[in-house]
C-alpha cells in the first residue's frame, strides 16, 4: 500500500485531508510540524510527501532541503500545500525541487490528481531504470562481495582470525587495507577525552568496513574492535584502488555504501540531538534490526548504551519498560528480539 506523509500544523486541515486520502486507499502518516515529519520519514520512508509551508519549529522549505540532502529521501515526490499564493513563494518552492504546489483552499480532485500524477511518474522511472535503492547496509555489502572481480579477490586471500575485544585498527592509524568480515561482528568507536566510547557503526558477516578512510585518503577517524571471535579478509589499499578504477560496477557499489553510511550517521546524530531516551533506544533497536537479517540483536548492554548515547543503567531501565509493554523479548544470553516493530515505532513518540 502506498504511504503518504502529510505534514500540516492545522489540525482541521490535517485530519480532513488524511481522511480523504485514506478513503481513496492510501496509508497516511501525519505530522504537526516539519521536525516531526522529517523524523518519521527517517524511520519509515514515505512514497510521497504533502507538506505545508508555514509551520512552527521547521517550515516546509526546511523540510524539503533536508530531503534533498538525504540520500534515502531525495527521490521522494514532494508536494507543497499552502495558502500562500505569492509568485516568489511559488518560485522558491519549485527552485528547491518541489514536484508540485497546491494552494488552499483546494478541491479534492485537484489534490488526488497531483498525487496520482507524481506516483505514476515515479513508477515509470523505476520501471525504466530499475529501483536501485539498497535495502540496507548489510544488503549492499553482501551483494558487492558477490561481484566477479571482488569475489575473486576475496576467494584468493588469506582468512585472518581476530579474537573478541581485539582491536583491528586504532583512531589515527594510516589506512592500509579494506576489511571484509567472513564471519563475526565488528564495531567502530570513537572516544572522548575521558575515555567514554561512542559507537559509530556495527558491521556483521559479509560486511566491508574501513573504506571511508581509503576514499578520503586520511587517517582513521575511529577505532575498530571485534565484538565476537571473527574471521576477516584484508584487501591491500593499492589492490582496492586498482579495482575501483577498473570495475565501474564495484566502484558504484562502494559509492552507495558511502552514501548510505553518511545517511546513517546523520540520522543517528539527529535522533541523539532531539529525541527522548525512549525514542533513541527504540530507533537504535529498529536500526540494528534493519542492518542484519537475524531476528535477535546480539549486543552487550554497554555497547548498546554507547550507540544510544546514555548510561548503561538508563538503557537497561528503558529496555525493561519495552519488555513489560510486550514490545521486545530479552533472552537469558542477552539477545534482544523485537516482537512488534510497528508498535515500537509508535511507542516512543
Amino acid at each position: 500500500m502506498t504511504t503518504i506523509l502529510l505534514i500540516e500544523d492545522n489540525p482541521g486541515i490535517r485530519e480532513n485531508t488524511a481522511e480523504i486520502l485514506e478513503m481513496v486507499g492510501y496509508n497516511v502518516q501525519t505530522a504537526e510540524n516539519g521536525k516531526i515529519g522529517v523524523e518519521k520519514s527517517l524511520i519509515n520512508k514515505p512514497d510521497l510527501v504533502i507538506c505545508d509551508v508555514m509551520m512552527p519549529i521547521l517550515d516546509g522549505y526546511g523540510v524539503l532541503q533536508i530531503f534533498n540532502t538525504n540520500p534515502k529521501l531525495s527521490s521522494v515526490p514532494f508536494i507543497f500545500l499552502t495558502a500562500k499564493t505569492d509568485r516568489n513563494d511559488f518560485r522558491k518552492g519549485m527552485d528547491l525541487g518541489a514536484d508540485d504546489y497546491i494552494t488552499k483552499p483546494f478541491e479534492e480532485r485537484e489534490l488526488l490528481s497531483a498525487i496520482d500524477s507524481r506516483l505514476k511518474r515515479v513508477g515509470h522511472l523505476k520501471a525504466g531504470h530499475g529501483d536501485s535503492e539498497p535495502a540496507n547496509l548489510h544488503y549492499i555489502s553482501e551483494k558487492s562481495s558477490q561481484k566477479g572481480n571482488l569475489q575473486r579477490i576475496l576467494s584468493e586471500r588469506k582468512i585472518h582470525t581476530v579474537q573478541k575485544k581485539q582491536y583491528i585498527y586504532l583512531e589515527g592509524d594510516d589506512p592500509t587495507r579494506l576489511f571484509y568480515i567472513k564471519s563475526g561482528q565488528v564495531k567502530t568507536v570513537r572516544a572522548n577525552a575521558d575515555g567514554k566510547e561512542f559507537i559509530t557503526g556495527i558491521y556483521n558477516t559479509s560486511a566491508f568496513f574501513g573504506y571511508t578512510a581509503l576514499f578520503d585518503n586520511t587517517d582513521y577517524m575511529d577505532s575498530a574492535v571485534a565484538l565476537v571471535n571473527s574471521e576477516l579478509i584484508y584487501i591491500p589499499k593499492p589492490e582496492f584502488q586498482q579495482l575501483l578504477l577498473e570495475d565501474q560496477e564495484v566502484s558504484e557499489i562502494f559509492v552507495k555504501l558511502l552514501a548510505y553510511q553518511v545517511e546513517e550517521r546523520e540520522q543517528q546524530l539527529l535522533v541523539m540531538a532531539y529525541n527522548s531516551l525512549r525514542r533513541r533506544v527504540a530507533d537504535t533497536l529498529l536500526r540494528l534490526q534493519n542492518h542484519d537479517s537475524a531476528k535477535s540483536i546480539q549486543l552487550s548492554r554497554d555497547d548498546l548504551a554507547a550507540m544510544v548515547g546514555t548510561a548503561t543503567e538508563s538503557l537497561i531501565r528503558t529496555l525493561s519498560e519495552f519488555k513489560l509493554g510486550g514490545l521486545i523479548e530479552m533472552s537469558t544470553s542477552g539477545g534482544i528480539q523485537i516482537l512488534h516493530p510497528d508498535k515500537l515505532r509508535r511507542a516512543h513518540w
